[in-house]
């Protein structure tokens, strides 16, 4: 048997819950594949800027994270050599760092249960013609098929969808990052800003999420051959207590100590490089990704979710354009414009982001040559690291206003 959708979503982390939240906004069902057997929260937490903050609210969910999250206004950075603490100002970033699982939740409650539908894995993909319209057949791997008018790969780094539109395979940094989830029953008493320790190809650092919980983080090279990558969340850390931090100050070592294991991973930081972003379309016809899928970056300037938010307005824009001119009827002859639009509009943004990202990293992994060091403690703190956070100032816009048709209404809008 062969179901047919609107549209189907790969993927239900950020980017697939926001796309499918803006998508309902305009009247569309779409159908969310995950192939996880519930909502994954890998990472923890993030960082949301202000850019991320207007993208929810064109989704007209912000309000319900900002009752909860603390603006942050500034991080404190301290050289571990030399006790130095220099402090960076985020008052404009507009930045809320948030539990991943919440921000999951609160987009997933948008949208009816039954469009996500777990432990569902793509097998492969294929299209056709159906009426001079082109149709996408996705195969997974249970034996069900599935017919759609427009396929969304948000399936992440190494994304399905992304790998069968040709684009180029990410690249690891060099670098790999320990995070985790500190609980406090009690509370830690600690203020709400972020802390950072900076020494020679190693950076790591903490950020209150609430009264009891808090966010931490430790990046360093990655280890020869990546050993030890997929250890057990116990090992990682009495390996991080004993070994890779133990010259770090005690106030971020008893965080690492009242870590939740559940949410501890370690994995190497992986990033497309920019100009295959630039010179590789993401999409085909009626096919195409956001988020991870699109324009995965390593963490450094805190954008990656953010991009993902902007990515699910941006398409959602297009989308309900051409909804528009079509007295809100999904056409799938006229899918392949709103695809086009959403890509030219997004490509030079992520690329920058991307590359900033990447830079933002190298320069605060530092080194142990003295000009690295110069680098990282006067040039990039004192007066670069001002002038990237600049790309959290970007509006990504609203949603349309979508009349709906009689006709349209009983194929595409949500019951």
């Amino acid at each position: 048997m062969v179901e047919e959708e609107e549209v189907v979503i790969v993927g239900a982390g950020i980017a697939g819950l926001a796309t499918a939240v803006a998508l309902k906004r305009l009247g569309i069902r779409a159908l969310l594949l995950e192939r996880a057997e519930s909502l994954r929260s890998t990472g923890a937490a993030l960082t949301l800027f202000s850019n991320a903050w207007l993208a929810l609210d064109a989704l007209a969910v912000s309000h319900k994270l900002t009752s909860i999250y603390s603006p942050v206004e500034r991080a404190l950075i301290t050289n571990i050599q030399t006790g130095a603490t220099q402090e960076v100002s985020f008052a404009k970033a507009g930045s809320r760092s948030v539990h991943r699982k919440t921000l999951l939740e609160t987009l997933a409650n948008e949208i009816p249960i039954d469009t996500i539908r777990f432990s569902s894995k793509v097998a492969s993909i294929e299209t056709q013609t159906q009426e001079n319209s082109p149709i996408t057949i996705i195969h997974l791997s249970d034996g069900t098929v599935i017919k759609a008018k427009m396929l969304i790969g948000c399936d992440g780094v190494h994304s399905v969808v992304g790998n069968w539109l040709g684009l180029a395979a990410p690249v690891d940094s060099g670098r790999s990052g320990i995070r985790g989830l500190a609980v406090f029953p009690q509370g830690h008493g600690l203020n709400h800003e972020v802390r950072q320790f900076v020494d020679a190809g190693m950076r790591a650092g903490f950020i209150p999420l609430t009264d009891k919980d808090i966010y931490w983080f430790y990046v360093s090279q990655s280890p020869p051959n990546g050993e030890n990558l997929a250890a057990n969340p116990e090992l990682i850390q009495r390996e991080l207590l004993e070994n890779y931090g133990k010259h770090l100050p005690p106030l971020y070592l008893d965080v690492v100590r009242h870590c939740d294991l559940s949410t501890l991973t370690r994995a190497p930081l992986m990033f497309r490089k920019p100009w295959d972003i630039l010179f590789k379309k993401p999409s085909k016809d009626n096919i195409t990704v956001a988020g991870d899928a699109m324009h995965p970056m390593t963490p450094d300037l805190g954008q990656g979710g953010c991009a993902a938010l902007e990515d699910a307005v941006v398409l959602g824009q297009h989308i309900g354009e051409v909804l528009k001119k079509k007295n809100g009827k999904l056409d799938s002859r006229d899918i392949g414009e709103a695809i086009d639009g959403y890509v030219k509009e997004r490509r030079w943004r992520v690329t920058w982001l991307v590359a900033g990202s990447y830079l933002s990293g190298w320069a605060q992994q530092g080194g142990s040559n003295w000009w690295r060091k110069f680098f990282r403690d006067v040039v990039f703190y004192r007066f670069l690291v001002s002038k990237l956070v600049t790309v959290a100032y970007y509006d990504c816009g609203k949603l349309p206003s979508v009349s709906i048709s009689s006709e349209s209404n009983t194929s595409s809008k949500i019951d």
